[in-house]
């Protein structure tokens, strides 16, 4: 299985408000570097909008290291709370589940690839991190 390193954050100016997400998938001397927006949104549609594209893009099913600065998104996943959302029928048990249909699309692409979650500090020293933010910061301003 083929090893990939990827980095994802999501910004958003209000919450709703204009957003843009960004990724950089690494895969031995390669890097691509991704990102998008929308008008009117949510922080966290844009930081699982990052996760999603970034996984998309693989081709075949790969071993993932995803680095993330969304806690929302890395305790979802290390903390088992897509899997209970899941069995509700994406539902949180007290009540609704926002973006649902964002998560379906990540669980499937969790199906798909050997992903590890791990949380980094947003705004901190890790480059790449810093990178995203900076993509995703230029994507939201697109709509301002």
């Amino acid at each position: 299985m083929d090893k990939v390193t990827v980095y994802t954050d999501g910004a958003c100016s209000g919450n709703p408000g204009p957003g843009g997400w960004a990724a950089i998938l690494v895969a031995g001397s390669h890097k691509k570097e991704i990102s998008g927006g929308e008008p009117a949104t949510t922080n966290n549609r844009m930081e699982l909008l990052g996760v999603i594209s970034a996984l998309e893009l693989l081709k075949r099913p790969c071993q993932v290291e995803l680095f993330t600065d969304s806690r929302y998104i890395e305790q979802a996943i290390n903390d088992g709370w897509l899997i209970s959302w899941k069995k509700r029928g994406w539902r949180r048990k007290d009540g609704e589940l926002k973006n649902p249909e964002l998560w379906q699309r990540l669980d499937g692409l969790l199906s798909t690839h050997s992903v590890t979650v791990r949380w980094v500090k947003g705004h901190g020293t890790n480059e790449l991190n810093n990178r995203c933010d900076e993509l995703a910061v230029a994507e939201r301003e697109k709509f301002r």
